[in-house]
């Protein structure tokens, strides 16, 4: 025997519009509007995007750093353009820390000196990563 489909509602009950369901019935109740928490969302976001910001630069300061103790380890030709800007960059990036270890070999000169740059680089960004990040 065919029964026809109900008339006026589907399987389920009616829904309301908005984003939580009813009220009442069985339902949980909806969250109060807390106006406070769009501008802590808001602010979260904010210095998210500034610790990213933070990262990348450190990211392509240590990246410079490395290219130029690999040029002055290899011997890279200063005649070239890009190794030149590399130089000029890690030297004015460097900030006094270029001449802390002087040793009679002036390589490791460059790897200990611009490692230790590298290194005071790489914990003072994470710290102020992790300060926005609070």
């Amino acid at each position: 025997m065919n029964y026809p489909p109900p008339q006026g509602h589907g399987p389920y009950p009616p829904q309301q519009g908005g984003p939580y369901p009813p009220q009442g019935r069985g339902y949980p109740p909806q969250p109060p509007y807390d106006e406070h928490y769009e501008e802590r969302r808001r602010r979260e976001e904010n210095s998210d995007r500034v610790a990213n910001i933070v990262r990348v630069v450190l990211g392509v300061v240590l990246t410079i750093f490395l290219l130029h103790v690999l040029f002055v380890v290899f011997d890279a030709n200063q005649g070239n353009e890009f190794v030149s800007v590399v130089y000029v960059l890690a030297k004015t990036l460097v900030l006094g820390l270029g001449d802390v270890f002087t040793p009679d070999d002036a390589l490791l000169g460059v790897v200990l000196n611009y490692g230790l740059a590298a290194l005071v680089y790489l914990v003072i960004g994470q710290l102020v990563i992790k300060s926005l990040r609070r």
